[in-house]
């Protein structure tokens, strides 16, 4: 059913999965951190985020992903967002194409 709501929502799927921050700011004085959207599902966005912490602990290619941005001094909350917009973007990716995922893993020369 979800993902029939991503078909539907063909240009800001990050946003509708609370992915995709944006600026909390109320004029010139109140500037706070980026948000998530109130409108936001904010289950799918749970699940993936649960997803990204799983597939940097069992998936072969995140865990190379993981602390080699951490070795580069990103902060660990930032590497975490970036595999959730990264799984985001495979599952519509394989909704898209209709065919199962292929790790690029497996066609290194």
């Amino acid at each position: 059913m979800m993902t029939l709501v991503y078909t539907l929502f063909k240009t800001l799927p990050a946003s509708y999965a609370g992915t995709a921050p944006f600026p909390a700011e109320s004029g010139r004085s109140i500037k706070r951190g980026k948000r998530v959207h109130g409108l936001a599902h904010k289950g799918i966005k749970a699940l993936l985020s649960n997803a990204a912490v799983w597939s940097i602990a069992h998936n072969q290619e995140m865990g190379l992903y993981d602390p080699k941005k951490v070795q580069e001094r990103k902060h660990k909350t930032l590497v975490e967002h970036n595999i959730r917009n990264k799984n985001l973007a495979r599952v519509l990716g394989v909704v898209k194409r209709g065919n199962a995922y292929a790790s690029p893993l497996g066609y290194a020369a």
